[in-house]
């Protein structure tokens, strides 16, 4: 394994009825709160209200951004931080899934910038520090409620741009799994996905004597295979929406990328994607990354396609190639997605051949990517086509 450094500042706060302990959380930052969220499902579903009551206890001093889009947008952000400016807000507190918090995110960095945080954004310049943020987590997806990455889109550019500064983790996060049970089919299996596809962006790298962290990815892995079927039997069951919220948080909040880099090819590969044609970001990776494993097969060698297959999806090796044990695990990823009900081809969101030069250009505007496999525009276009 590589040298690595770990260092996680946020607070996590787990399990049933941790909403009570928003309002002491709160109370150790200042009076000015802007609240952050999006389409207003925490209105339907009561969570506003529970929300505003433990802000009441403070006294707080409550401002509101809503309407924080799934693919939060620069717009949003520019939003947030005039706020933050003009009425001295001493904490961000986002109420919502991974968009609202990468917006938030934004917002906190960018009221404590002089200038446009859109250059922090894109690496033009350095944060200089955040207002403090909180998070209470509605979705169990991204991990955005304990890492410092965020993904904002300038939708005027057609740019997706993930980034993350050591000022912009939560000081502290509520996940209460009971938040996550009004969460729709669709979205829920969307979630999997991602929280899937972060696993698997840390698994693929070329360091060796990883087997903790290995360990560690496989059975969060295996953990949301076995789990997810039987929440998408009953979407209510607390037990299974617990386990996959806290699967969310374990995939990305640093632990299982201790002493490797991962590859995360296809998050910029569908972050270009959905830059032009604003789709789930998950429904994008669920398509990208069967195609992308098929085009890496070659890479190197196939020990970690074959470990993944054999460990994690059930492969039985007995008399085959590891190149005929590799692409069968593939299969069987990707039928598991289908199965669940996550696209499986472009054309599911009507998207053709006729931009695949321009999403080649986005992906590729800052030379090639990837760690474990390197994509130039000619790779991409190959993936990009074997996905139409």
């Amino acid at each position: 394994m590589i040298n690595f450094t770990f260092h996680n500042p946020t607070k996590l706060i787990f399990g049933k009825n941790q909403l009570e302990q928003l309002s002491q959380e709160v109370s150790q930052y200042g009076k000015n709160v802007l609240v952050v969220y999006g389409g207003g499902s925490i209105i339907k579903n009561g969570l506003y209200d529970n929300v505003m009551s433990e802000l009441q206890k403070v006294n707080a001093n409550v401002f509101e951004l809503a309407g924080v889009e799934p693919n939060p947008r620069l717009t949003s952000v520019h939003k947030g931080v005039e706020i933050c400016r003009q009425q001295n807000i001493d904490l961000v507190l986002a109420v919502g899934g991974g968009s609202v918090i990468d917006a938030a995110k934004a917002i906190a960095v960018g009221a404590k910038f002089d200038g446009d945080v859109w250059d922090i954004i894109i690496k033009k310049e350095k944060a200089t520090g955040a207002l403090p943020l909180g998070t209470v987590l509605t979705l169990a997806a991204t991990g955005s409620e304990m890492n410092a990455n965020s993904v904002i889109t300038n939708w005027e550019t057609n740019e997706k741009v993930g980034w993350n500064s050591p000022y912009s983790y939560p000081a502290f996060s509520i996940l209460d799994p009971q938040f996550t049970v009004t969460v729709p089919e669709d979205h829920t299996v969307y979630g999997v996905v991602d929280i899937m596809s972060h696993v698997l962006e840390s698994y693929f790298h070329h360091q060796t004597n990883t087997p903790l962290q290995d360990r560690f990815a496989e059975s969060i892995l295996k953990t949301v295979i076995e789990t997810a079927p039987r929440l998408l039997e009953n979407l209510e069951n607390y037990e299974h929406r617990e386990t996959i919220l806290y699967c969310g948080t374990m995939a990305l909040n640093g632990t299982i990328q201790m002493g490797s880099r991962g590859d995360w090819g296809s998050h910029n590969l569908e972050h270009a994607i959905s830059a032009v044609y604003d789709i789930p970001h998950a429904g994008g990776l669920a398509i990208i990354f069967p195609h992308w494993l098929r085009y890496s097969i070659q890479e190197r060698n196939m020990d970690r396609h074959v470990q993944l297959a054999i460990r994690v999806l059930g492969v039985d090796p007995e008399g085959k190639t590891d190149e005929e044990i590799a692409l069968e695990g593939i299969d069987k990823l990707s039928q598991f997605w289908v199965g669940l009900g996550a696209p499986s081809r472009l054309a599911d969101y009507d998207i053709d051949d006729s931009q695949l030069e321009r999403l080649a250009d986005i992906a590729t505007k800052n030379g090639s990517f990837g760690n474990f496999k390197k994509l130039g525009k000619e790779d991409v276009i190959s993936i990009l086509k074997s996905a139409l």
